[in-house]
């Protein structure tokens, strides 16, 4: 059971979650990955999120392709896009030999790597990994921490336990621990990462152009989302200086919209106040 758990998880951020067995971790990335609804306090904000868990269902009605197609598809990927998706990320985590495979004959390794292929092939925004890493091949372990590195510099966060004190060392923004049901930061503040808040900047350019140089370099990730139109994300310290960039372009680009990025996480209720402190006030 989780209780009084506040966390912010910002875009680009990378959070490893500790803690001794039953104490809480599985629940907390449960929560964050949409699977379970706390009984008090809320979620706030729901990002494109995939979610590896600690048990895989292995037993599926599915050859490992055809379940990674379904679940591009799920995902909003076009078909011949997923079966790309699945492609790559099978032969990158060493399993390309099994995509014919029917999912309840394969081994519980290679059942893994697909089990994490099918989380990063439509690259989330949040992606959740409860010991992801259990069960994998030397290999694979690398590839999958390299794969983590490349989402949180697409700007997606990535929020992970592990067995191993050693995963990912040195790299994590924030670490926290489960401690009796309630989180305890440890090293690092997920707010912090980045430069603090993002904004989202849409804008258009002329058509078939990419982003000018200075944008490219001001921002945390410019990514095409329909015809000539770009979403570029920014720490808002560099904003102005991204419009101005923008704007100042020869052919010059219209910005359609400037929002700030969303931040999403657990918020407990609000606290009740003590008798003693209302008599008091």
């Amino acid at each position: 059971m989780l209780s009084g758990v506040d966390l912010e998880v910002p875009p680009g951020a990378l959070i490893r979650v500790e803690g001794a067995n039953g104490t809480g971790k599985s629940t907390l990335l449960r929560l964050l990955a949409g699977l379970d609804a706390p009984t008090v306090g809320r979620i706030v904000g729901r990002p494109r999120t995939a979610y590896v868990p600690e048990r895989f269902p292995a037993a599926l009605p599915f050859t490992a392709a055809d379940y990674l197609i379904h679940l591009g598809a799920v995902h909003g990927l076009s078909r011949a896009a997923a079966a790309d998706a699945a492609d790559e990320w099978l032969e990158r985590f060493g399993a390309a030999e099994h995509a014919r495979t029917p999912m309840s004959e394969l081994s519980k390794g290679s059942s893994q790597k697909v089990a994490v292929a099918q989380a990063l092939l439509a690259e989330p925004e949040l992606l959740v990994l409860d010991e992801a890493w259990t069960g994998l091949d030397e290999p694979a372990r690398g590839e999958l921490e390299r794969a983590v590195v490349e989402r949180t510099a697409a700007g997606g966060t990535v929020v992970f336990v592990d067995h191993d004190p050693r995963r990912l060392a040195g790299l994590p923004d924030a670490t926290y621990a489960v401690v009796e049901g309630a989180l305890d930061p440890r090293t690092g503040h997920a707010n912090a990462h980045a430069g603090g808040p993002h904004v989202v900047v849409r804008a258009r350019g002329p058509e078939g152009a990419t982003a000018p140089a200075e944008v490219t370099e001001l921002a945390a990730l410019v990514e095409e989302v329909a015809g000539d139109t770009h979403r570029i994300s920014v720490p808002e310290s560099r904003s102005d200086a991204l419009l101005r960039a923008l704007l100042g372009a020869r052919p010059a680009w219209h910005v359609v919209s400037v929002e700030p990025q969303p931040v999403w996480g657990v918020v407990p209720p609000p606290r009740t106040p003590d008798p003693l402190e209302t008599e008091s006030s």
